[in-house]
């Protein structure tokens, strides 16, 4: 995506699993790196805010800048949505940084799924669905109108992603190992997964969740090999997944006006072409009121133009 500015800036993707961020002049890439996890639902506000202090002094490093010749940072951050949440962590990476005698321009902290919608559809409308640990679909309606659908993390939704389909092989497993469900060969396939879990004491696959040795969305992978190689169940959680993940734009489609709406799909899982991207894709085809396109840009991307947008406004 071409910039038509001089603008030093740091652009941030905090995702669930990884964080990208790059810091550019224009067009000019100074420096980049990719870093574990800055979800504050993972690691705490305070460990996010210390995570993302680090990278931004890295990207300087890197590029020989002090960062005080950054003109602006902008994160997207996964789990912040609330204006009292993006507030919070910029409050914090603030006054982190000016703790530490770090001096920082400017800081804007926003959703990942704000950047990606932007970067997806250069500024422009639409609908991005993101599948990877979770899943969410953001729409962009008009200049500045951001519609929400999904995004509640596992512990209360996020149906369709590759959290839910971990768990939901797990749950399979379980039902399967107690006679209350169908045979699945996940089930032996969990000691390959896992070398702690022992099928034939099966609180083993509770004792190495429990002591943080897996994520269910390591498991992922596994679940849609099994449903590759003819497995019922399997096949059946990835049906669902997709069903599931159709429902977030069905939910976002009446806040157009048009009656073709573009969609672009995002996220480890869909950009993998993964088994479970292949059926998604099957689906929102089916259906005349989507689109679906290629993404412009990147999060990245989305980030950097956000960032090019505030500083034009301030001259």
């Amino acid at each position: 995506m071409q910039s038509k500015y001089d603008y030093t800036i740091i652009g941030i993707d905090g995702g669930g699993t990884r964080t990208r961020a790059i810091l550019k002049r224009g067009d000019e890439i100074l420096s980049q790196t990719t870093v574990g996890t800055t979800r504050v639902g993972s690691v705490g506000v305070g460990e996010s805010c210390e995570r993302l202090l680090t990278i931004i002094t890295d990207l300087c490093d890197q590029a020989e800048l002090d960062t005080s010749e950054v003109d602006i940072v902008v994160a997207g951050l996964a789990g912040v949505w609330l204006d009292e949440e993006k507030q919070r962590s910029t409050h914090l990476l603030k006054t982190l940084a000016r703790t530490q005698n770090i001096p920082l321009s400017d800081v804007i902290i926003t959703s990942d799924a704000e950047i990606a919608v932007e970067g997806a559809f250069g500024g422009n409308n639409g609908i991005v669905l993101i599948v990877g640990t979770g899943s969410i679909a953001i729409g962009k309606i008009g200049k500045d109108k951001f519609v929400r659908c999904g995004g509640w993390g596992i512990e209360l939704d996020d149906e369709g992603s590759g959290a839910w389909i971990g768990r939901e092989g797990l749950t399979a497993v379980v039902r399967a190992l107690d006679g209350r469900g169908k045979p699945t060969m996940l089930t032996n396939m969990l000691a390959d997964f896992n070398p702690l879990i022992d099928i034939n004491n099966p609180r083993t696959i509770v004792k190495a969740y429990a002591e943080r040795t897996f994520e269910y969305q390591m498991l992922t992978p596994t679940v849609m090999r099994c449903a590759e190689l003819g497995d019922e169940v399997c096949m059946d959680i990835i049906n669902r997944s997709s069903l599931h993940l159709v429902e977030l734009l069905n939910a976002l489609f009446p806040y157009f006006k048009s009656k073709q709406v573009d969609v672009a799909l995002l996220g480890g899982i869909v950009e993998s072409k993964s088994l479970l991207g292949r059926m998604l894709e099957s689906e929102i085809r089916k259906d005349k009121r989507y689109r679906i396109v290629k993404p412009l840009g990147t999060p990245l991307d989305g980030a950097i133009l956000i960032g090019n947008r505030i500083l034009d406004n301030l001259e």
